[in-house]
């Protein structure tokens, strides 16, 4: 039997990367889902962000599975956005029972030099934005009365410094406060609320030039290729491998929002290939 059989679960950034691959599992699980993505730019962020076709890209495959989506275009930074996406989403799907906190951004930068706005952008969206998300589907988990599971996306640079990246693993690190006070004040309802802490992922976010160049200072920009950036990326981990596929992190978070898990609550799960050992 699907593990999420006849559950809706809210995902945010689900227009590309792990947010898409998290909506696709969720819906190979027998889940319908609420989609949102800010399918936009911000000025901040060094790399492609989503668009609108993204968004719908990812609403067409669920919906080759069988699946019932709903999409909204909405800015996580944006509460009132969010919580009519979610609102919108569960009049027509009937009930909340799983959330994935997912949408982020990436940028670097030393913290004595960081502009305003690159740090603000990096905690609106990556801490702020997490708040909303879980704020606005609170009141639908409770109003179920079925107790719901809550995942929010860390990093492991929300659980060991990293230099270059301090307004990242300041956001990410809040991102464990949040879950665990959220798994303290929601246990009474039933709702479970756990963090996932990615290495690497393959996604977008570091197959760029920007991110690239951040790992490889040395080389000439022609020679920051991604067969190059491998050996670098490959460093980090105890495990022989650059990075982690995006279902990989999805496969976690299946299992975390499943009734295999229904006592697991509070807990920062790495699948880093063991790159918080070293």
């Amino acid at each position: 039997m699907a593990r999420v059989a006849g559950k809706v679960a809210f995902v945010t950034g689900a227009a590309r990367g792990q947010g898409r691959s998290h909506a696709l599992r969720l819906a190979q699980e027998g889940a319908d889902i609420i989609a949102i993505d800010i399918a936009s730019q911000i000025d901040s962020v060094p790399y492609r962000m989503a668009t609108p076709n993204d968004l719908a890209e990812t609403a067409r495959q669920i919906e080759e599975l069988d699946r019932r989506v709903v999409t909204a275009q909405a800015d996580v930074r944006d509460f009132a956005a969010v919580r009519k996406a979610v609102d919108e989403g569960v009049a027509q799907l009937g009930r909340l029972d799983i959330v994935v906190a997912n949408a982020g951004i990436f940028s670097y930068g030393t913290l004595a030099d960081l502009d305003e706005a690159t740090f603000t952008d990096m905690i609106d969206v990556n801490l702020t934005g997490v708040w909303h998300t879980v704020k606005a589907a609170i009141p639908h988990l409770k109003a179920g009365g079925r107790g719901g599971a809550i995942i929010l996306t860390s990093s492991t640079a929300g659980l060991s410094a990293m230099e270059n990246i301090g307004h990242y693993a300041a956001a990410k690190h809040g991102v464990v406060g949040l879950m665990r006070t959220l798994a303290l004040e929601l246990a009474p309802e039933s709702i479970r609320v756990n963090s996932v802490h990615p290495t690497s992922v393959d996604t977008g976010m570091i197959q760029n030039a920007a991110t690239y160049a951040l790992f490889a200072p040395d080389l000439p920009e022609s020679e920051r290729t991604r067969e190059n950036l491998a050996e670098r990326y490959a460093t980090m981990t105890a495990l022989p491998i650059p990075w982690v596929d995006p279902v990989d992190i999805s496969n976690a978070i299946v299992w975390l929002a499943s009734d295999e898990a229904r006592y697991v609550t509070g807990v920062t799960l790495p699948v880093d290939a063991g790159q918080l050992l070293k």
